[in-house]
């Protein structure tokens, strides 16, 4: 039994090197308890810092250890792919460097795959604790916004930590799309789920490489690319103006042919333009990112590039 442990890195020269030593430290005790094998590969997503350099180390140092090398930073989506492309084992689990993924909940999300009946074991935090008080509002507005939009189940909270058996990996490999959305992706293939809830662990060093822009536009793509209500809502309030416009000529005409009322001065008017023109150009910016992500999947571009593997370091 063969399990593979995804590592998407990003500047994590800090938290690297205490991550192999927490997760090959879990690795022995799963070996003593449930006969398991690991593999551990390390996407290195083009890091400006030494992270590239401490894999090959590791890679010399322990053959279980992989890495992936970006030609330059494609996004962390790219590196979750990359790690899943490249996995060789029955089951594969994902998790960040930083150790916010606590590697001491793999022998219980095992135990959930291998003595129930489920699919996947996933992760989800209890509450976030350490988070700004506005990004933690944001984020929860996000997850009750796209589950009332789509079809995806995404659990609030939701980490990228889970452990999945081959068949689901397999199933996740078949969505070869350009714009990937994985928090979507995971609730769209299905298959049965166990979450397991945990208190908020903060990182073991370093920084955050997501700033609340990033998180802005991380959850457009998720809306975007699972859900087609922004379309609807664009056309309901093109309508709704329209209609509105045609009540608003009605009532000029009735009010100047019964009361000779002239029409309203020039700031009414300006106001009501700005406001038509406002809808026009947000229902047009809508229209444009749906067909933005059209645009670039028939382009066929790779996800990634990359740059250096394992294999490289071996045939020097």
């Amino acid at each position: 039994m063969l399990l593979s442990i995804i590592v998407p890195c990003y500047n994590e020269q800090e938290s690297l090197p205490l991550f192999y030593k927490e997760i090959t430290r879990v690795a022995a005790e799963m070996k003593q308890s449930h006969g398991a094998d690991f593999e551990f590969i390390f996407v290195d997503d083009g890091s400006r810092d030494n992270t590239l350099a401490i894999a090959r180390e590791l890679h010399r140092q322990d053959e279980r250890v992989r890495y992936i090398s970006f030609s330059r930073n494609f996004g962390k989506e790219a590196g979750i792919l990359a790690g899943l492309q490249a996995a060789k084992g029955d089951y594969v689990a994902m998790m960040d460097a930083d150790l916010q993924d606590p590697p001491a909940l793999l022998p219980q999300m095992l135990d959930a795959l291998l003595l129930e009946d489920y699919d996947c074991a996933a992760t989800r935090r209890t509450n976030r604790k350490g988070e700004p008080p506005i990004r933690s509002f944001f984020a929860r507005m996000f997850y009750k916004l796209i589950n009332k939009m789509s079809d995806a189940d995404i659990v609030d909270g939701a980490r990228d930590y889970r452990l999945m058996r081959r068949r689901m990996v397999d199933a996740i490999l078949s969505m070869p799309e350009y714009n990937r959305f994985s928090k979507g992706i995971f609730g769209w293939v299905g298959f049965k789920t166990k979450w397991l809830e945990y208190v908020n662990v903060e990182r073991v060093a370093g920084e955050t490489k997501w700033n609340f822009w990033k998180l802005f536009l991380y959850s457009l793509e998720g809306i975007i690319g699972f859900s087609t209500a922004p379309l609807a809502i664009a056309s309901l309030m093109g309508m709704f103006f329209c209609l509105l416009a045609f009540v608003m000529i009605i009532v000029i005409i009735v009010r100047t042919l019964l009361f000779g009322d002239p029409t309203s001065g020039w700031p009414s008017m300006v106001c009501i333009i700005f406001l038509c023109s406002g809808v026009q150009l947000f229902c047009m910016g809508v229209l444009g990112q749906y067909l933005a992500k059209t645009y670039l999947e028939t382009k066929h571009r790779p996800v990634y590039i990359t740059r250096e593997t394992e294999n490289d370091l071996n045939e020097e």
